[in-house]
């Protein structure tokens, strides 16, 4: 299997794909849909057999692939994936389908908005694959583009301000990171992700740029302060960490809801992606000494984020700052676990916990966060575009199905025992309390909070009196409850077997916790 090269092969897919979306559905918009759906469906079959044949005991990277490409630049096509990257290929498959699913009902322009739904699969899977910086920041920057078009073409009112404000700002993390990995590059002389993490952890990283760079005459300690921060920026732009959100709310509101569901159930993941590949690696001992306002960082992305929710009455914009708040969880198990635990073999193990925790997190909510707005999706369709908590009220009783399956989805997002959402969160907390206790008291609130606003959500929507306007609000059909059932059924799997899982992390995260040294 290592000698096919299986993930140019998956990367090339829905490349190909679009560009046969755009050809073949200019004659047909039932032929856009149908035929993005089966090369989706293409890629998520070359990821379920990636995890089929992936060996859960190595914890370094299979499937590579490396070939020069700018060898006078040291920039090579470099691709390979561990237990995280194959986790992050499989969600963005599993996430674009149901994208797609979302996007079914749209009307204008279908060939074109299909195709860069593909695309964006594309650029996520070369994203989660790449090892060289240059190789991977194309994907990254790439990405950018068809998600941008995606906004800006088919979003609602506030479409335009909402596109650029998403565009520019991630633009502007990309460069101060882009402009670190230069920095890094004139003193080590390679772009390769693993070969920096092993001169950061010998120790040579800062004296080396210290010698290729006298700016400002900092020493070396302070200098890899500097450049640590604008990789930091680049990743927390995109998470988001607060303060760098402040995008997100009008992005994931405007931006028609299959869009919103990429950007949350994947892209955001990109972000976090980049901690564990890069940051953590590389900028451990930068993030140790920073670690204090780290760690407040991740509390009030939790706590803000899930108060902000609470605030909120448009059903977008409440999952909006409800998926800020659940990826704040995943920021308070990446800090917590760079924290000095010496030689004690309790703390290691919290560490790992942490780590473990956090890549499941990334992966569960993903599927819940992308099922919730296609929910979403179906209720403002079916409403004729309304998305208040005003607007509903009763569906219950039409719609009993819906509020079932949607009832298992938002349980999934608050946590409940038995759903993917609790054991991801609880291994966080498990791992962070004895790591960074306060810290971790403090996201505590988060989860209360949660609770308050999911619950709000499924009275306000589900309960009550049937609004008059709503008497003839249909439930779901065969057909659609047959394309959520695999959501659906995913949640309580994960739930009630994290192993399937965790069995592909394990030995990830046992070699991401041995490489944080101090």
């Amino acid at each position: 299997m290592n000698a096919f090269p299986w993930l140019s092969l998956l990367t090339a897919l829905p490349v190909v794909g679009a560009g046969v979306v755009l050809v073949a559905g200019a004659r047909s918009d039932r032929a856009a849909r149908f035929l993005s759906v089966g090369f989706a469906v293409g890629a998520l079959c070359i990821a379920l057999l990636l995890w089929h044949g992936f060996d859960v005991n190595v914890g370094g990277m299979q499937l590579v692939e490396q070939h020069a490409w700018v060898p006078a630049l040291h920039i090579q096509y470099h691709l390979g994936i561990d237990g995280l990257g194959l986790s992050m290929l499989l969600l963005s498959a599993i996430v674009t389908l149901i994208s797609l699913g979302a996007s079914w009902k749209i009307e204008d322009r279908v060939p074109l908005y299909f195709a860069l739904i593909l695309l964006v699969e594309a650029c996520l899977f070369g994203a989660f694959t790449a090892l060289n910086f240059i190789h991977w920041f194309t994907f990254w920057e790439l990405c950018l583009i068809p998600a941008f078009f995606l906004i800006k073409i088919w979003g609602g009112p506030r479409r335009t301000p909402a596109a650029t404000q998403f565009l520019v700002y991630t633009m502007a993390g990309s460069v101060a990171m882009l402009l670190s990995f230069l920095a890094m590059y004139l003193a080590a002389n390679t772009f390769e992700f693993e070969e920096l993490a092993t001169i950061a952890q010998s120790g040579r990283l800062l004296p080396s740029l210290a010698a290729s760079s006298s700016w400002m005459h900092l020493t070396p300690e302070h200098l890899g302060l500097v450049i640590f921060a604008g990789v930091f920026l680049g990743f927390a732009v995109k998470v988001p960490v607060i303060p760098f959100h402040t995008w997100l709310p009008d992005t994931y509101a405007e931006a028609p809801t299959g869009t919103t569901i990429l950007l949350t159930g994947a892209m955001s993941k990109m972000g976090l992606y980049g901690f564990l590949r890069i940051l953590v690696p590389i900028f451990a001992p930068q993030m140790q000494s920073v670690l204090t306002p780290l760690l407040w960082m991740a509390v009030a992305t939790v706590v803000l984020g899930s108060l902000s929710a609470m605030a909120q009455t448009d059903l977008k914009r409440i999952f909006a700052y409800s998926s800020i708040n659940h990826l704040g969880y995943c920021l308070l198990g990446i800090f917590a676990a760079v924290r000095y635990a010496g030689s004690d073999a309790q703390l290691l193990t919290q560490r790992a916990a942490a780590l473990s925790g956090t890549m499941l997190q990334m992966f569960n909510h993903g599927i819940t966060a992308a099922t919730i707005f296609w929910f979403v999706a179906i209720l403002e369709t079916r409403s004729g575009g309304a998305r208040e908590l005003s607007d509903f009220g009763g569906l219950r009783r039409n719609a009993p199905v819906l509020a079932g399956m949607m009832g298992i989805a938002l349980f999934s997002s608050l946590g409940l025992p038995g759903l993917n959402g609790f054991i991801s969160e609880f291994l966080i907390f498990k791992g962070a309390f004895p790591l960074a206790t306060w810290a971790t008291a403090l996201c505590t609130i988060g989860l209360l909070i949660t609770a308050v606003f999911i619950l709000n959500v499924i009275q306000r929507v589900f309960s009550g009196p049937l609004q008059e306007r709503h008497s003839n609000f249909l439930d779901l059909s065969g057909k659609e409850q047959m394309l959520l059932a695999p959501a659906i059924a995913l949640m309580f799997l994960l739930g009630l077997d994290p192993q399937i899982l965790l069995s592909h992390l394990n030995a990830t995260v046992l070699q991401l916790t041995n490489t944080i040294k101090f």
